[in-house]
């Protein structure tokens, strides 16, 4: 497998998709430092809401990731507000991170690197290459869930939101940095189109 995106679709401007996935985690930890978990809940709901909306209007598509967060902050947020008990939120992070892991860990059991589709042709590897970070990100997202587990029953709500902002963030992109000598290693020329 060499990537997995239709044919002539252009790309995304990496900013502007770094902005449309982190904006909601960011309004999430104002919302709460100002007014609290149920009204951070509902922000984070409405703007997951409205950066899916965006980013549906400028590429007409939508990536696997921010579409399956966005439905799990959608029940897990109402839930939360519904039942006016926070945890439902607080596991949100596990149920996404297990759930990434466990399918990209799960389709190689069936012969599948599905890490493809998810970055969305960002990347050209051998099958190898594919296999490897597939493992590597399926672990990483594995452990997220239980680094989240561990943080939300153990801390207070604060050092939750905080951590998930300031310690998840910085842990994915190191975690994406140290992956660039496999990249390099496995990387094919791009298909002419």
């Amino acid at each position: 497998m060499t990537d997995a995106p239709a044919a002539g679709r252009k790309a995304e401007n990496p900013w502007l998709k770094l902005t449309l996935e982190l904006g909601p985690l960011l309004v999430f930890f104002f919302a709460n430092g100002r007014f609290g978990i149920f009204v951070a809940t509902g922000a984070f709901m409405a703007a997951m809401a409205v950066s899916l909306a965006a980013s549906w209007a400028i590429n007409r598509r939508l990536a696997v990731m921010p579409l399956v967060t966005g439905i799990v902050v959608a029940v897990f947020g109402t839930l939360t507000l519904v039942l006016h008990d926070d945890t439902f939120i607080k596991m949100k992070p596990t149920i996404v991170n297990a759930l990434f892991g466990g399918v990209l860990l799960g389709g190689l059991a069936f012969g599948k690197t599905l890490l493809g589709y998810v970055f969305d042709g960002a990347f050209h590897l051998d099958a190898a290459g594919w296999r490897k970070l597939t493992i590597r990100w399926g672990l990483f997202f594995l452990l997220l869930a239980v680094l989240n587990e561990a943080i939300w029953r153990t801390q207070s709500t604060e050092f939750w939101i905080a951590f998930k902002v300031w310690g998840i963030m910085p842990l994915t992109l190191l975690f994406s940095v140290a992956q660039l000598p496999l990249l390099t290693r496995h990387a094919i020329e791009r298909p002419e189109a």
